[in-house]
């Protein structure tokens, strides 16, 4: 197993450590003018929060655990929208895993394998995590059990809004309802329905039908919404070929869903973490970072990353995957897209182009920082692959030419846009899969995303890149295909820049404060694009103690800052308690709140007291021998 960088683990500990207390709706203090725009909405963020923690010495990773979802509702008062007042809520995504595990005492590990695991672990070691996983899961259906485990979803990535459905999303399981603004759980949904709903359509959802069902409905962390048709576009990554799927669901329900459409060409199953998605086409990733059991036989981990082999996109129309088209380049890493939209030309000749923003970096390090483990010795590369570790927003321009034997598609420009840091993309929703100007993200003052655990993943600024200026300054004077960059300025140049129309602007966190992912929120009315606020959470690591922990009264704070200055904060929500550092948010407003789908019942937590019985006695026994 590789080395353990710190001991205890950096992930399970500080403001990485696990919350142990969920509150109802909870009145908070502020300080500020909260915008009137944001009356009635709430902000809400997904993250993992093992319930199972109290081996902090085992294997663990930063994207692990138990999904758990923290809000911030902006409730109007009596006296109307110029009164608001904010209420905190964070509470579990109630899955199958979770409700097996609380209150579980046999239970000493968390039920799934950890990714650190899988990033490292021996073959044996990865069979017998596994072995372990899947004789938890049988027992979980005998009786006795607290849940039986159907899905192994954690449900902790992100969240989205659908046609009436706030989503938690997760790549191992589909996605999981939830209701606002209390975020109590509804149940799986399977892109016709969700568990607990009214209706009738008991139709194959994703998954459709078989024995690999389960596995093709395993949907990617970060769905897309059109947000002009209100199509939701998901793909669905497998072990098995075609090792990737796609679906399409429409906003009206009278609409059927396009499931489980599969996408050709991929040759072997990736981690494939997201995709880039324009108001025609679809971009998916064919990295060389593989999530393969096979692996284990040929002398890998089931996660590995090869640094000397190609990069793939495949774009193809929205609703024709089969029609899809390759374009390779150098081997690197992208979990992430800020944007994706097409243009079209007529001169000199009819030409459609697609172009995609994405968060790349130059290796896997951050896999295996964030999992405090370090990094494999690289692998002696070809030179033309040689690069500094960096993570940066790209630019990729993929032109469509015509379709001809003769004519091996290749990308026209990629280059990064700024040399700072740049991960966690956002941008105005309204804007997304068309030519948006500006992109919202985190930066840090270290060199890039792949430092020292705990370090690597803390934002200590918020930034602000005008993409539109960047590409066009790029498309004058081109920068060094795949290894240029057209704003070669580093945080400090940036910091020092007194120019109010600079193309990288940054929000500098104040000295041991750290952000996280920011959400935007446009103002009603709005003159420019980026007229509007910045919602994130934050925290002072001045509370913590001198082992590096946080005691019980640790708390973090909402900060809404102006996205057209960058400078001013207008408000700070002080919270009843710590928010972990997660991943990631979205903005839900009023309207979306009132309009969600009426249900039935919600999921609960299960009672201590099981009823015992022969059977179930032995079950216990062995749930507690391999627990």
């Amino acid at each position: 197993m590789e080395e353990r960088m710190k001991i205890p683990h950096p992930y399970l500990s500080g403001n990485f450590a696990p919350i142990k207390r969920t509150r109802p709706l909870t009145r908070c203090t502020h300080v500020g003018h909260i915008p009137e725009e944001l009356a009635g909405g709430q902000y809400v963020r997904n993250g993992g929060n093992p319930v199972i923690s109290g081996d902090v010495s085992r294997d663990a990773h930063w994207f692990d655990g138990d999904g758990m979802l923290t809000g911030v509702l902006f409730r109007q008062g009596k006296n109307g929208a110029g009164d608001l007042e904010p209420e905190f809520v964070n509470r579990y995504a109630l899955t199958d895993v979770f409700l097996n595990a609380k209150n579980n005492c046999n239970l000493k590990r968390p039920l799934l394998p950890s990714i650190a695991t899988l990033i490292s672990a021996s073959l044996r070691t990865v069979i017998a995590a596994v072995a372990r996983t899947l004789i938890l899961v049988f027992l979980s259906r005998l009786p006795g059990s607290r849940r039986a485990v159907k899905r192994i979803s954690v449900a902790n990535t992100g969240v989205i809004y659908h046609d009436g459905r706030a989503l938690a999303t997760c790549e191992s399981g589909p996605p999981m309802r939830f209701q606002l603004p209390t975020l109590e759980t509804i149940g799986w949904y399977n892109g016709r329905r969700a568990e607990n709903e009214r209706g009738s359509d008991d139709k194959a959802g994703f998954g459709g039908y078989g024995p690999m069902a389960f596995m093709r409905e395993w949907t990617t962390g970060h769905p897309h919404v059109d947000p002009v048709t209100g199509e939701l576009m998901l793909i669905h990554v497998v072990l098995t070929k075609p090792f990737v799927y796609y679906s399409i669901v429409p906003r009206a329900s009278t609409a059927d869903p396009c499931l489980n459409m599969p996408i050709p060409g991929l040759r072997s199953p990736k981690m494939m973490h997201d995709f880039g998605v324009s108001s025609l086409h679809s971009v998916i990733m064919d990295l060389p970072l593989s999530l393969d059991p096979m692996n284990s036989v040929r002398g890998k981990t089931v996660i590995s990353y090869n640094p000397a082999e190609r990069s793939r996109f495949g774009i193809f129309p929205r609703y024709q995957p089969e029609k899809i088209r390759w374009f390779e380049t150098n081997p690197c890493v992208i979990f992430h897209t800020a944007n994706c939209w097409h243009t079209t030309s007529t001169t000199p000749e009819a030409e459609t182009c697609v172009h995609l923003l994405a968060c790349r970096l130059t290796s896997a390090s951050v896999v295996y920082s964030a999992g405090a483990l370090r990094p494999p010795t690289p692998k002696t590369i070809p030179s033309e692959y040689v690069e500094e570790e960096q993570c940066r927003l790209y630019y990729y321009d993929f032109p469509l030419a015509k379709e001809s034997l003769d004519v091996v598609p290749t990308i026209r420009n990629q280059w990064a846009l700024s040399a700072i840091p740049f991960e966690f993309p956002a941008l105005s929703p309204s804007y997304a899969m068309r030519a948006a100007r500006y992109v919202y993200g985190c930066s840090t003052g270290v060199s890039s995303y792949s430092g020292t655990p705990g370090k690597a993943v803390k934002m200590d600024y918020v930034a602000k890149i005008d993409a539109a200026t960047l590409i066009k300054r790029g498309n004058a004077q081109s920068p060094q295909q795949i290894k240029g960059c057209v704003d070669t300025r580093g945080i400090d140049e940036v910091l020092k820049s007194t120019n109010a129309d600079d193309p990288v602007k940054l929000f500098r966190m104040p000295e041991g404060w750290f952000a996280q992912e920011p959400t935007f929120v446009p103002r009603r009315g709005a003159e420019t694009e980026d007229d509007g606020w910045l919602l994130t959470y934050v925290f002072d690591e001045s509370q913590l103690n001198d082992k590096g922990e946080c005691d019980e009264d640790a708390v973090s704070e909402l900060w809404i800052i102006n996205a057209r200055n960058m400078r001013d904060v207008i408000t700070r929500v002080r919270l009843p308690q710590r928010v972990p550092y997660g991943l990631h948010g979205a903005w839900f407003p009023k309207g979306d709140i009132a309009s969600q789908r009426p249900f039935d019942a919600v999921r609960q937590e299960m009672s201590t007291e099981l009823r015992m019985s022969p059977l179930s006695v032995v079950r216990d026994t062995i749930e507690r021998w391999i627990g």
